[in-house]
């Protein structure tokens, strides 16, 4: 038997303090939207499929590792497309490395398949995927893996402070 990901009502009584710290970023940033919860949103795939959108609605957090400069880097980028390694290099000015478990929390303080584009406890760079820019709503990560909110792509850029940037393959 096949299950179907499904969008859940959001319960506040059982928020993470990633989840506040999103929760808080988007109340102080005035975007009026709703976070969700979701089964099963672990992947791009899978939170397409829950809240019944298009994958390349669901904006990515990718985190990398400067090389020089040790700090997290973000690029968002649709759920379809894949960052390309060269590109994203150039755009940072440095190489770039796997960032691992961490790195992830220290810098963002989100735990790796929940990371937000906003709600970091460090400021991070960030870089916007122009894919993202075609659709009217887009999704992202709200702090937990099984958490999202909504945005226009210009309210997600403008939050998230990134730079619109060619980077995938």
């Amino acid at each position: 038997m096949h299950l179907r990901p499904v969008s859940l009502p959001f319960n506040h009584a059982l928020m993470s303090k990633s989840l506040k710290r999103v929760r808080a970023a988007l109340e102080a940033s005035g975007i009026d939207t709703e976070i969700r919860e979701t089964q099963l949103a672990r992947t791009a795939a899978d939170a397409a499929a829950a809240l019944d959108c298009d994958i390349d609605q669901i904006a990515k957090s990718i985190i990398f590792r400067g090389e020089t400069s040790g700090h997290a880097i973000l690029f968002l980028t649709a759920g379809g497309n894949t960052v390309d390694i060269d590109k994203a290099a150039a755009l940072a000015g440095e190489a770039l490395g796997k960032a691992d478990a961490a790195l992830v929390r220290t810098q963002t303080g989100f735990a790796i398949g929940g990371v937000s584009p906003i709600g970091h406890l460090s400021p991070i760079r960030a870089f916007f995927d122009r894919r993202l820019a075609e659709f009217d709503l887009i999704w992202a990560a709200a702090g937990t893996p099984h958490h999202v909110f909504r945005a226009t792509p210009h309210e997600m850029r403008e939050i998230s402070a990134a730079q619109t940037a060619d980077f995938t393959a």
